[in-house]
C-alpha cells in the first residue's frame, strides 16, 4: 500500500488548537489546489483490562490501545509500544472482547475531517476529537504518496513535499506547525514495506506526544481532568488533561 506520513498540529508555546486553526488549514490545502473528495474517519481505543483482582493489574500491558483506519474498514489494528507489539485482526474481535469481558474500552478519540486529491498524493486533514464530545483537542494530517509502497525509497519525495507545505503554511502565520515523528518500525518488526500496521503505530505514537503536549500546556490548570496512560514505556505514566469532558475514576 502507498507510503504515508502522519502528522500532528505542535502549537506555539502559550497557545491551543481551535477551530479556527484547523479552517486555515483545511483553505491553504485548497489554496494549493488539493481537490476535496470527501470525509474521513479513524478512531483510537484506549482498553483497560477488566480484572476482579487489582493485584493482577501489573499483569497486563497499560498501554493497549485499539486502532480503526478508513483505509481497512473491516479490520482492526492493536499496538502495545511498551512491548513494541503491533497486532492486525478483524473488525469483529471488538465484539469478541466484548463478550469475553476481558478488555473494556475506556475512552475513544476521533479522528475525522475532509479527504484531498492533490497530484499523486492523498491529503487527509482532521480535528481529533473525544468520542460523543465535539470539544477539540488536536489537528492532524494524513500525507500519502500514492505511487510507492517502500517507506526508505520514499522519503525524499515525502521530505520535499513537507518542506513546501510547511512554507505554503507559514504565509497564515499560524500560531504552530506540523510535526512528524518518525517511529522506529523494525523495533515492532516491521519492514520498510509500508503496511497499515505502520499507520497504526504513528497514531499511537501522535496520541503520546499530544498526551505530552496537553499534559505540558495545561500543568497549571488546576480543575481539568486527569488520565493516567503509559504509553511510552511501562514504567512511565503520562498524563492527558482534560482528555474527556465529565468524570473518569482512574
Amino acid at each position: 500500500m502507498p507510503v504515508k506520513w502522519v502528522l500532528h498540529w505542535q502549537p506555539n508555546a502559550g497557545t491551543t488548537v481551535n477551530s479556527q486553526i484547523l479552517t486555515e488549514v483545511s483553505q491553504c490545502v485548497e489554496g494549493i489546489n488539493g481537490v476535496k473528495e470527501g470525509r474521513w474517519k479513524a478512531t483510537l481505543t484506549f482498553y483497560r483490562p477488566m480484572l476482579r483482582e487489582q493485584a493482577n493489574m501489573a499483569e497486563f500491558p497499560r498501554d493497549f490501545l485499539g486502532i480503526s483506519l478508513p483505509e481497512q474498514p473491516n479490520k482492526y489494528y492493536f499496538v502495545i509500544r511498551g512491548q513494541r507489539l503491533v497486532l492486525e485482526a478483524d473488525l469483529t474481535i471488538q465484539t469478541i472482547m466484548e463478550r469475553l469481558q476481558s478488555y473494556k474500552a475506556r475512552v475513544a478519540l476521533n479522528f475525522e475531517g475532509f479527504q484531498y486529491q492533490l497530484g499523486d498524493f492523498q491529503l487527509r486533514v482532521g480535528k481529533v476529537v473525544p468520542n460523543h464530545a465535539e470539544s477539540l483537542r488536536g489537528i492532524l494530517m494524513e500525507v500519502e504518496y500514492l505511487p510507492i509502497s517502500s517507506w526508505d525509497k520514499s522519503h525524499q519525495i515525502m521530505e520535499e513535499f513537507f518542506d513546501i507545505w510547511q512554507e505554503a503554511l507559514s504565509k497564515r502565520s499560524l500560531p504552530g506547525h506540523f510535526v512528524h515523528i518518525e517511529p522506529s518500525f523494525g523495533e515492532f518488526g516491521l519492514s520498510e514495506q509500508y503496511t497499515s500496521q505502520h499507520t497504526a503505530i504513528q497514531y499511537a505514537s501522535i496520541v503520546a506526544q499530544m498526551i505530552a503536549t496537553a499534559q505540558s500546556a495545561q500543568s497549571d490548570v488546576t480543575r481539568s481532568l486527569i488520565l493516567p496512560i503509559c504509553l511510552m514505556e511501562p514504567s512511565v505514566t503520562i498524563q492527558f488533561a482534560s482528555l474527556i469532558d465529565g468524570n473518569l475514576a482512574c
